[in-house]
């Protein structure tokens, strides 16, 4: 027997119609790539979305086609974001950190018919034209007194819209469609394309605007850092609007400076961004003595969350809360905010829960294999291969020629990982960087955050070298905080009293500056090549 219930599709405007029934008055900030300061409402948002998709229509825009866009975090692409999606069409938004090769290949791949591309990245662009198979139309998100030179016809975003309606009646289809596209960071390989479709996102809205998960509320100011080109910055566009949270959008200013400026004069609440943000933010906060009079709470995701980092935003009076997720997850898939009876515990017990990447969201399965495919138990202790499943999980790559997940309807998320009783969950390492030593497995991110512990380490980077006897062990790749000078010795010391024997690194060698990806994760792929080679003292 089926419920007797309306069928209506699941469909990101009606995001947007929540938005501007109930919190039409709220702000959208948006430090410009010209430079000044933008702001507007969400009923003033929703007008100029309306324009840019009658402009798209007109354009010959249609549903299932491949919108291309390459921008900073504004008003403009949240604006994309809503328009190219709710007339049916696929937002692709560009990580302009993959280089030219890989940017090139993920356009051509998408089949983008049209580009458009914050005036930063007009060089890249010029560079990549000649090589597009498909894009036809190339649009620059500016207005026309500060459009850049470009050898292809180029037209302006503000030029496209202002002409247009600001009425429009969103069309109504399959919740199952394709709604924007994202691609990996291509550490291992070429990037491979992730497809959302409208019901993943909502339904991922749904849960993250959940009480219990992010906390926020309406009136809170948020601040993603975390960029729209990169897995919708972990859903912040869609959330924000749900919840009635003010928007404020950083544009190119990530530096400390910058940072700190806008958290300061917008009151930002909550902000989001991977730890290398937050480690350079700190580090100016240090220097200049500034404080963060408004801001409550950091979420860190990308790469493992630091005690360092904890010790030192609670200085600030700032909550770090670590989340996980992939590409392939929407991004979202565990969130570990505290209780307040988790923190009351004393600073030791605390900072392990903290570390902890969390519990997952409604909605999502996780569990641990071994390398046989068994299920292990959650006890907290036993690692194994992590597998989730759920409705914003991928089934399979955009244009895959083999399954993505297992004949059990899982996905491997490349992550070792344990399990507690209670749900929480901690990744010990991604399969690949895991150091297997005499027959035993050593973490190198317990290695990395014990180091990060030490006043003068700004960055570290482990992997694992050839050893004669033990197979691999710990090599520590350390970056020196400006004005600081420790000695390998003394690095090797202080970690040692942190981590068990087996883990104690071998070595430890300094860098300028330790390699990071597309997304501000270590490229461990790149120390392995600065290391090839390297003889551990025997």
């Amino acid at each position: 027997m089926k419920g007797l219930m309306m069928d209506r599709p699941l469909l990101t405007t009606e995001i947007l119609k929540h938005a501007v029934r109930n919190y039409r008055h709220t702000e959208i900030i948006t430090r410009t790539v010209e430079g000044p300061i933008h702001r507007y409402t969400f009923s003033d948002s929703e007008k100029r979305i309306k324009k840019l998709a009658n402009a798209l229509v007109k354009m010959g825009v249609k549903p299932g086609m491949r919108v291309g866009v390459i921008g900073w975090n504004t008003y403009r692409q949240f604006e994309l974001y809503y328009a190219i999606g709710g007339i049916g069409a696929v937002c692709h938004t560009i990580n302009p950190r993959l280089g030219p090769e890989n940017a090139l290949y993920v356009i051509n791949h998408a089949e983008d018919d049209i580009l458009f591309f914050d005036t930063t990245f007009t060089t890249l662009v010029a560079q990549l034209a000649p090589n597009l198979n498909t894009v036809k139309t190339f649009f620059a998100l500016t207005d026309k007194h500060h459009a850049p030179d470009f050898d292809a016809p180029l037209l302006t975003y503000e030029e496209l819209i202002a002409p247009e309606s600001d009425h429009f009646v969103w069309p109504e289809f399959d919740e199952n469609t394709a709604v924007a596209l994202c691609y990996t960071s291509g550490t291992t390989g070429l990037p491979k394309g992730v497809l959302y479709s409208h019901r993943a996102l909502v339904l991922q809205t749904l849960a993250t605007s959940s009480a219990s998960i992010l906390s926020y509320r309406e009136g809170d100011v948020i601040l993603p850092v975390v960029p729209m080109f990169h897995v919708n910055a972990w859903n912040m566009p869609y959330s924000c609007p749900m919840i009635g949270c003010s928007l404020v959008f950083p544009g190119p200013g990530l530096d400390g400076e910058s940072l700190s400026e806008l958290f300061e004069t917008e009151k930002v609440t909550h902000a989001l961004g991977v730890p290398t943000v937050w480690l350079g933010l700190l580090q100016y906060l240090e220097k200049t003595g500034k404080s963060l009079p408004h801001l409550k709470s950091v979420l860190v995701g990308g790469s493992a969350l630091s005690e360092a980092l904890i010790r030192g935003f609670e200085k600030h009076d700032v909550e770090m809360i670590q989340g996980w997720g992939m590409t392939e997850m929407s991004p979202v898939g565990t969130i570990n905010a505290l209780s307040q009876e988790s923190k009351k515990l004393p600073d030791k017990e605390r900072y392990a829960l903290q570390l902890k990447q969390g519990r997952a969201l409604p909605f999502v399965d996780m569990r641990i294999v071994g390398d046989d495919g068994a299920v292990l138990p959650n006890d907290g202790e036993t690692t194994g291969n992590l597998q989730v499943r759920g409705f914003w999980i991928i089934a399979n790559y955009y244009k895959a020629d083999k399954e993505t997940v297992t004949e059990d309807g899982w996905f491997d998320t490349g992550d070792v990982a344990a399990i507690d009783e209670d749900g929480y969950m901690q990744i010990t390492d991604r399969s690949k960087d895991v150091i297997k030593s005499g027959g035993e497995w050593i973490s190198s991110i317990d290695i990395e955050n014990a180091a990060l512990l030490h006043p003068g380490v700004a960055q570290a980077g482990v992997i694992g070298v050839y050893h004669p006897k033990w197979q691999e062990r710990p090599l520590l790749v350390v970056a020196k905080k400006e004005g600081q000078n420790p000695s390998a010795e003394d690095i090797s010391a202080f970690v040692n009293e942190r981590l068990a024997k087996i883990a104690w690194p071998d070595a430890v060698e300094f860098v300028d500056e330790i390699p990071l990806g597309a997304t501000g994760k270590i490229l461990k792929t790149r120390l392995r090549e600065m290391f090839k080679g390297y003889e551990l003292p025997v």
